[in-house]
């Protein structure tokens, strides 16, 4: 291994909105700053492959960092996109009870809800529901108003620009090789060149458990769970309004097969969760239409089989075990090597948190760099 051509404060691996978001923040603490990134393009992976939601933190374990990290990354976001003119919407979201047995469920979210300081949140009845959502039926629904939508490839390049505008460098397309640890810095292998980091960070999502092995770090474990989605023809986008949540899988895999109106007008339906051995496969196997149609139909009764279109699908990068009903983002600090910073395990809320993300690593750097 030859010495590195040069030394730089703080290395991020991936970028998508997580390490794009913590390139930003760090970078304004005038840290010199670079990413490496594997694709072409950031954000192509976890990033754009989602509902594109601005979730509220209404389901997440209390004192969590999901819990935390997305109350915090919520208000982050609205105030990102408007400062740089990314398509959003605060519309509100309707979890909804399709039978009275659930409305208990509802409760216990609402209490969840309230811990992880949500006071906005109210149990609405069918006649809220239908004004809202005339095509949607419910028992009784939980009105979340500051949930949101968020368009995210707008996100990604605001995130990108700003990023660039700050002086971050980038290396796109270049594969991390190797890493080695040294008491002063990190010596960094890619394809293109070797540098060394005073920091590194890990933020490469369905990948961080790789990046941690390459770097000598802790051992971490990612479980890709696939997520497929369909769509409304545009005939029937007329069924839904905004946003519209059955209640959680009972897994912890996911929040059900929700109906998400996009701010480029089309609805989704999804995503349905499916552990899977690989990162890389999004289109083997896939769920008829039927699936989505079952799932929907429970709550939007006037939906037909023939109104739906396939859609597009992403891979989580889940951080528990498959029999893990809860788990948590891993924002922190490597055990093995203390200039070594993880964002790993960043599934659903990791959009709408990944703002909040970014400041906790960012403090956690200028620690290391005093």
């Amino acid at each position: 291994m030859r010495d590195p051509d040069e030394i730089i404060d703080v290395a991020i691996i991936g970028a998508g909105v997580v390490g794009l978001s913590t390139a930003c923040a760090i970078a304004s603490r005038h840290h010199s700053t670079c990413i490496v990134e594997l694709e072409a393009r950031p954000g192509l992976a976890g990033s754009t492959h989602n509902s594109g939601v601005i979730h509220s933190g209404i389901y997440y374990k209390p004192n969590s960092q999901k819990a935390a990290l997305c109350v915090e990354g919520k208000e982050r976001l609205y105030s990102f996109c408007r400062e740089h003119d990314v398509p959003h919407e605060r519309c509100g979201k309707l979890i909804v009870a399709s039978k009275t047995a659930d409305i208990g469920k509802l409760e216990e979210l609402m209490t969840l809800g309230g811990y992880n300081g949500l006071a906005d949140l109210e149990i609405v009845d069918r006649s809220f529901v239908r004004k809202r959502e005339p095509y949607v039926e419910a028992i009784a629904a939980i009105w979340s108003p500051t949930t949101g939508i968020v368009e995210t490839e707008s996100f990604v390049r605001a995130l990108f620009q700003h990023a660039i505008r700050n002086g971050v460098a980038t290396l796109l397309n270049t594969r991390l090789q190797t890493g080695t640890a040294e008491k002063a810095f990190v010596v960094i292998n890619t394809e293109r060149e070797t540098f060394g980091a005073r920091v590194i960070i890990n933020a490469a999502g369905l990948f961080a458990d790789e990046v941690s092995k390459l770097l000598g770090g802790d051992k971490i474990s990612i479980w890709p769970i696939r997520g497929n989605y369909a769509e409304l023809a545009p005939s029937a986008r007329y069924l839904v309004q905004g946003l519209v949540y059955p209640l959680p899988d009972p897994t912890g895999h996911g929040l059900g097969v929700h109906a998400t109106r996009t701010t480029r007008g089309n609805v989704t339906l999804g995503p349905t969760a499916c552990v899977q051995k690989s990162k890389h496969d999004y289109e083997s196997d896939r769920e008829p239409l039927s699936t989505f149609y079952d799932a929907a139909k429970p709550y939007i009764p006037s939906l037909t089989l023939e109104q739906l279109r396939p859609g597009t699908s992403g891979i989580r990068a889940r951080g528990g075990a498959p029999d893990q009903k809860f788990s948590d983002f891993r924002v922190d600090r490597d055990s093995q090597i203390p200039r070594l910073l993880h964002a790993a395990g960043i599934d659903s809320p990791g959009l709408t948190a990944s703002l909040a993300i970014a400041e906790l690593l960012a403090d956690l750097a200028d620690e290391t760099l005093l």
